[in-house]
């Protein structure tokens, strides 16, 4: 979420970032190491001349401004963030053009305080409010969540790998998976599957392959040769139709 952030930023674009995880200042480290192109542990050490003159260098190139907001653990629901949205609006003229949330699991729910309710309807009723809150100021809101046991171990993954709720799958309108191993690792690289999209067709580019540069909180294209991947909708077998064999039975009917 810091590297789609930062890229936004670039773009021009007003990005709200919300943590209930980690402190601020870390996510600030972590956008700072993206755009300035610098590992996050060379920044404290960075001489304050050189700082100001990436922001400067940055400040010219875009204009996207960005906000960091925290907040305790499990303190805040979409009433607050909707407060925050208004707040920024009407005093700092700051009106975000996508929001983050890190993350969803560990928000409150402003229409269930607790007690003895499921995680299936609570966390449910979180993404069922976020949804809400990014209809009402018509801009995409992105969060994370976590997988179950098994999912921690699988290499493909799946929607019903959603930890503690399947509720939040389906509410959301487009979700996926960032998956790796050992191999991956070794290579800088991370496994993309797509889970939920309607938006377009799922099947389009249903896992692809990126490298990941996390001393730099970033991802960037790998070569072709490395999307040799086949992944459990995309996989063809040899005894299979393909998909012109199956249109050429059709090949006499007029229309």
């Amino acid at each position: 979420m810091c590297h789609v952030a930062s890229s936004l930023l670039t773009q021009g674009k007003n990005v709200l970032y919300i943590t209930l995880e980690m402190a601020e200042e870390r996510i600030a480290e972590r956008i700072d190491a993206n755009l300035f192109d610098i590992p996050m542990e060379d920044i404290r050490d960075m001489p304050k001349q050189l700082y100001d003159n990436k922001v400067d260098k940055l400040n010219a190139k875009t204009k996207g401004q960005l906000i960091i907001k925290e907040y305790p653990t499990a303190s805040a629901h979409s009433g607050h963030f909707r407060a925050l949205i208004n707040e920024l609006t009407l005093k700092k003229s700051f009106k975000p053009d996508v929001v983050f949330i890190d993350y969803l699991n560990i928000c409150a729910s402003a229409r269930f305080k607790g007690g003895n309710i499921s995680s299936y309807f609570y966390i449910k009723a979180i993404a069922e409010e976020l949804r809400g809150l990014a209809v009402e100021f018509d801009m995409p809101i992105f969060s994370a969540t976590q997988t179950t046991r098994t999912g921690f171990a699988s290499t493909d993954i799946g929607l019903e790998d959603t930890s503690e709720s399947f509720g939040l799958s389906a509410t959301a309108d487009f979700m996926f998976a960032l998956m790796s191993n050992e191999e991956l690792e070794a290579l800088g690289q991370m496994k993309v599957k797509q889970l939920k999209n309607r938006y377009n067709d799922p099947s389009m580019n249903r896992a692809f392959i990126v490298g990941v540069d996390r001393a730099k909180m970033r991802l960037y294209d790998v070569e072709n040769n490395a999307q040799n991947i086949v992944d459990s909708g995309q996989k063809q077998e040899d005894n299979y139709p393909k998909p012109e064999d199956a249109y050429s039975k059709f090949s006499d009917f007029k229309i």
